[in-house]
């Protein structure tokens, strides 16, 4: 039987190339479509450029789980090689509207004093009395800049932006945001209509080799059957045919 064995082989072929889109590539949410595309594949940093710190100082108290908000900074972590850190706070430079230079002077500060190595990225995020309006700055160590680059800390910033507007309290909006940042930084993005697309390409082929493998059958069918119905012939049947044709040519 050929055609099982043909179904199994291009359902094995097409279904781990699928695997291959899904391990090197992820796919749009739905929800999430304004999130920033990763269009690269990176490589994680090396951790050995790295020496391990805390994962975050909340000076407003709105981390209650910390363990929450740690997992998911780990995972990014884990991804990317490179140690992320939230620091949250009302106030930059004394003030509670602090402008781009106050956040970028005051995030630098901050690095400085946490890390001894180029291997951390550090978040900046103030609010002020839970107003809505806040503000976010970042730094990347040298090395950390070989994995982070501007596209990949957009990805970072949209899914906060994104998860600040959810229903989740403040400790699993962080952990979400760097957990799904890590897992798309580290990929490259496809859109979702991909997979509905390859799994109708996998059923078209199917259905087409299906088609050609019924074809080929029957026509294989109506050979066996011409084949033994010559078989099933009695032969003196063609002898007395051919005696009386030779009679009636000569007559």
């Amino acid at each position: 039987m050929l055609w099982p064995v043909l179904l199994v082989l291009v359902l094995f072929v097409l279904f781990s190339g699928v695997g291959n889109v899904l391990h090197g590539g992820s796919f749009l949410p739905s929800g999430s479509e304004d999130i920033t595309r990763s269009t690269v594949k990176r490589e994680p940093l090396d951790k050995a450029y790295v020496n391990e710190t805390g994962y975050y100082t909340d000076e407003l108290g709105w981390i209650r789980s910390g363990s929450t908000l740690e997992k998911g900074m780990k995972d990014f972590y884990q991804e990317t090689g490179v140690q992320p850190y939230l620091y949250i706070t009302d106030t930059v430079n004394g003030t509670t509207s602090p402008t781009s230079s106050d956040m970028e002077t005051a995030c630098q500060a901050l690095y400085d004093q946490l890390f001894t190595d180029e291997g951390h990225m550090l978040l900046l995020f103030q609010e002020y009395n839970s107003s809505g309006n806040y503000n976010m700055w970042y730094v990347c160590g040298k090395q950390a800049k070989t994995v982070l680059d501007s596209e990949a800390m957009d990805i970072l910033m949209d899914y906060v932006d994104y998860y600040y507007y959810s229903d989740l309290d403040e400790d699993e909006m962080f952990a979400q945001a760097f957990q799904k940042a890590g897992d798309r930084i580290m990929s490259v993005t496809r859109p979702a209509w991909m997979m509905p697309a390859i799994i109708l390409g996998v059923v078209l082929l199917v259905a087409l080799l299906y088609s050609w493998w019924k074809k080929a059958k029957q026509q294989k069918n109506r050979e066996a059957e011409q084949t033994k119905k010559i078989l099933e012939t009695d032969l003196s049947t063609f002898e007395d045919k051919e005696l009386k044709d030779l009679e009636n040519k000569y007559k």
